[in-house]
């Protein structure tokens, strides 16, 4: 199979606004640290990278990407250290040999060096709330890859980076009748009554720009969506499957 280059959406931020609902900052809306979710970088990334292809990240400013905390915590490997270990040593190798703490700024991505690319992939984490949404430039790279038809990957929060191409272009959602799966409204309010706050809602978000969420139980286990060029995820359950089906997508 010939290499192809990927190119990797990731946040600049570290934390997502929160308005909480109670305890002593009740009324407030308070930064919740936060950034990538591991499993959901890693596991698709791993696919792209044992098939030979090449790997090429970017964020709005260029700034060093963060994991969200609870990413990195067992609970979130159901307990297995070694899978832990395994998803950490990936990012090593990809800060030794991919440029991970310095991903190149969206500007600096000409629209002739986007056609250099395959497809690209945006990873989830509440992080993508903060910066990637209204992100002008990154609302260029996605109109980009939508007009060419070229495969586009994302999961959990990263679809939420969709609704930037509103920030380009004609200032349309380009993704308009797409079906969409993303972290749930139901999965969000489980964070909200946990963090006692309200949160952006990805999936109604989506939908009040005229996608068609796709959410059911098979989603919440693991199922992906594909619609046209556009294959999206709900959570980390679908790292996998979202990682293999892209890796087609790419492969063609």
């Amino acid at each position: 199979m010939p290499t192809k280059k990927v190119l990797v959406i990731l946040s600049d931020a570290n934390s997502f606004p929160i308005h909480k609902t109670s305890g002593p900052d009740a009324g407030k809306t308070v930064d919740q640290p936060s950034g990538f979710f591991l499993m959901e970088l890693a596991k698709p990334v791993r696919k792209l990278l044992e098939a030979g292809h090449e790997i090429t990240f970017a964020s709005p400013q260029g700034k060093e990407p963060t994991p969200d905390p609870n990413s990195e915590s067992l609970l979130a490997f159901a307990g297995c250290f070694y899978e832990r270990n395994r998803e950490n040593e990936l990012l090593d190798r990809l800060k030794r040999e991919n440029g991970f703490d310095h991903p190149r700024r969206f500007d600096s991505i000409s629209d002739e060096e986007l056609a250099t690319f395959a497809g690209v992939f945006i990873p989830g984490g509440h992080a993508p709330l903060k910066d990637l949404g209204d992100d002008p430039e990154l609302g260029r790279i996605l109109r980009y890859f939508h007009q060419e038809n070229k495969p586009t990957a994302a999961i959990c929060h990263g679809p939420y980076a969709l609704l930037s191409t509103k920030a380009a272009g004609d200032g349309s959602f380009v993704y308009n009748g797409y079906r969409i799966t993303s972290w749930s409204d139901l999965e969000e309010k489980a964070m909200e009554t946990m963090m006692g706050g309200e949160i952006e809602k990805v999936e109604s978000a989506l939908r009040n720009e005229g996608a068609v969420m796709v959410e059911g139980a098979g989603e919440k286990i693991g199922n992906t969506t594909l619609h046209r060029e556009l294959v999206t995820g709900a959570n980390p359950m679908a790292a996998n499957a979202l990682g293999d089906r892209f890796l087609r997508m790419i492969s063609v």
